[in-house]
This record gives structure tokens, C-alpha cells and sequence, in this order.
């Protein structure tokens, strides 16, 4: 339930509308048709744009410096999805001029509107054919390929980042944990990806890492549409590791050499498994989707299989022209740092909204 109210003193050209005991103010080209989600963030509601007639779902960020960390990944978002344009990856089409400049604590994101996103899909029980599989697995890694040919890892691939409309179209969102590849020599070491999609050479604290890490996501996303659940249900991550093990088997001695901390060396060379063949964990998947399976879920990231080697794996074979997936125009090496203070954050988010507005006009 929707109802319109009075804007706040100073918010002019917009009005107002009130859902879950919130006040949602956006311009008055927008009008809310109805709340789609809600977290800690702020709220997300599903609007129309009155001179285009387009649906578009927008978020409102509450208080969004109240915590730097927050207002880092709100920051990001905004800057990587300014230069990112590809159609597996989600559009942020505008992000709105806030009245007061110097003091605004509200952020509205406008987004392209999907109908629902992977984690729905798997749990919901309409019946997921191999062919809607493969098709979201090719759309994943279309999307991917872009991403890390532009020098971008996502680092927060999971299902339900993963935006689906009813035609089966797929699209990445969430830039929230995305970092740009060359870092300055920066060591990415802080909590990234949801611990069930999360890569061994995370795991294990490796001090760096590269688009491998996706790449391991990419695995646990298939495995899950096969099997209508998480392969890697873990509790914390040394549970995750035994997991793991359990499903892969044993390593090698040259499958660790990747890891640079002795004490995590030791706990991983302590797991002993046979490994459980695939087939058995999902008897019904098409073999070519067990084999891609196989090629993802590698412990040693440098053993794992890059995106565009993925896409042309044969399960993809029939859906892949490398012509109609070229890499990104430019390479990403800046990334907005982490410790920024609230003044630089603000300056550089306002930019950004100019940015947007230019862009949208």
C-alpha cells in the first residue's frame, strides 16, 4: 500500500510517497507503482517514468554516510556502473539530483526493472530444463567476459545478484564488492562474496587473487541450478574448506602451492577425501554440464577455466559467436580506495550524480 504525501521543505520537483512506514521522494517524472524489497539499506520500489513510459525499480539509500563502508560500495556501484555497458550487466540509468548539496543523507538509484532474480527461480518450483540452465550459465559468463576484459571482479556472484525477467534474459547487479583488477599493488584481503560462493583462495586468506574467483562463483551458481540447492553450505569458512574437500577429494601438494599462509597449507593438506564424482550429486544433468562443472570447481585457481575458455566449452558451444561478444572498449585501473573519509566520499558522489544527470538528459 502506496500513499501519496507532502515532499520534505526542500525537496522541490519531487513528490513523496509512504510505504512500510518510510517516505519514499523521488522526481515527479516517477511514480511509485509499488514496493518491490527492503533491507537496511533503504527501500526499493517499482516505478514508472511518466515521459518515457518505462518501468524502471528504483533504491533509495537511507542515511547513506552514516557508515563509510557502506557509502564506499554505494560509491562504486555508481562509478563502475557509469563505465560499464553491456547486456548482461544491470543498467543504473540515473542516479536523482539531491536538493541540498551539502548536506543530503539520501541516495535514489534508478535501475532497469527485472522481475525477479536467480535465487527466487531456484527456490519457486517451476521446472528449470537444461536448456534454461545453459542459457543463464552462457549469459553469466557473456557478462563475465565483459567484466574481466574491462579489469573488473565482481567478487559478490551469487544467485540472487543475478537479475532474470520473465524471457529468461540474465543480468548482473550488486557492484557494491567489485574491484578493478590492478589495484596499485593493494593487497584485497577484506570480506568479499557470500561464504557459500566463495573461492578457496579466499578461504584460505590468500593476499591476492584474480578473476578465478568468479570464476569458482560461476561453478557454485551451475551446481545449484543442477541441484535446486547450494553445492558449499558451509557455517564458517573452515567448514566451508572441509566441504569442499569432501566434494573435490584430497590435494595435491602442486594444487597448494597457490596458498601462502603455512597454517592454512597445514589445515587443507589435513583434509583427507576420495572426492564425489559429480554424476552422483546431480545423476540427471546433461554430461557436457557436469564436465563445465568439473572444469569451474578447481581448488588452484590457476587450474580453473577463464571465462571466455568456459564459453567455449561445448556445453556452450551452440550459444556462443565470439563476434557477438567483444571485450570491453576500456580497461578499469582505478578503484575508489577504502579509506576515504566522508568529505572526499561526498565530493566524489556528487560528481557522479553529474555524471548521471548529464548521461540521462
Amino acid at each position: 500500500m502506496t500513499t501519496l504525501v507532502e515532499p520534505s521543505e526542500g525537496y522541490k520537483g519531487k513528490h513523496g510517497f509512504e510505504m512500510w512506514r518510510r517516505i519514499f521522494e523521488v522526481d515527479k517524472k516517477y511514480v511509485v507503482i509499488k514496493p518491490i524489497g527492503q533491507g537496511s539499506y533503504g527501500v526499493v520500489c517499482s516505478c514508472i517514468n511518466k515521459k518515457t513510459n518505462e518501468k524502471v525499480a528504483i533504491k533509495k539509500i537511507m542515511d547513506v554516510f552514516e557508515n563509510r563502508v557502506s557509502a564506499i560500495r554505494t560509491l562504486r556501484e555508481m562509478t563502475l556502473l557509469r563505465c560499464i555497458k553491456h547486456e548482461n550487466v544491470v543498467e543504473l540509468k540515473e542516479v536523482m539530483m539531491p536538493n541540498n548539496w551539502r548536506g543530503f543523507k539520501e541516495v535514489y538509484m534508478v535501475y532497469e526493472l527485472m522481475d525477479t532474480d536467480l535465487h527466487q527461480l531456484i527456490r519457486s518450483p517451476q521446472p528449470l530444463s537444461n536448456d534454461h540452465c545453459r542459457f543463464f550459465i552462457f549469459q553469466l559468463l557473456r557478462g563475465l567476459k565483459y567484466l574481466h576484459s574491462a579489469n573488473i571482479l565482481h567478487r559478490d556472484l551469487k544467485p540472487g545478484n543475478l537479475l532474470v525477467n520473465a524471457n529468461c534474459d540474465l543480468k548482473i547487479c550488486d557492484f557494491g564488492l567489485a574491484r578493478t583488477g590492478c589495484d596499485n599493488g593493494e593487497i584485497m584481503t577484506e570480506y568479499v562474496v557470500t561464504r557459500w560462493y566463495r573461492a578457496p583462495e579466499i578461504l584460505v586468506s590468500c593476499d591476492n587473487y584474480g578473476p578465478s574467483v568468479d570464476m569458482w562463483s560461476v561453478g557454485c551458481i551451475l551446481a545449484e541450478i543442477l541441484g535446486r540447492k547450494p553445492i558449499f553450505q558451509g557455517t564458517s569458512s573452515l567448514h566451508q574448506l572441509k566441504l569442499i574437500v569432501t566434494v573435490l577429494g584430497s590435494q595435491s601438494e602442486a594444487d597448494l602451492e597457490f596458498i601462502d599462509k603455512p597454517k592454512a597449507k597445514m589445515f587443507v593438506q589435513s583434509l583427507i577425501s576420495q572426492g564425489i564424482d559429480f554424476c552422483r550429486l546431480y545423476p540427471k544433468a546433461d554430461p557436457l554440464a557436469i564436465d563445465l562443472l568439473g572444469k569451474l570447481l578447481v581448488f588452484d585457481p590457476s587450474k580453473r577455466i577463464t571465462a571466455t575458455e568456459a564459453l567455449c566449452h561445448p556445453y556452450m558451444s551452440s550459444l556462443y559467436d565470439p563476434s557477438c561478444s567483444p571485450p570491453a572498449k576500456c580497461c578499469l585501473e582505478g578503484d575508489v580506495g577504502e579509506n576515504m573519509e566522508e568529505p572526499k566520499i561526498r565530493e566524489m558522489m556528487l560528481r557522479e550524480i553529474m555524471y548521471y544527470q548529464i548521461q540521462s538528459s
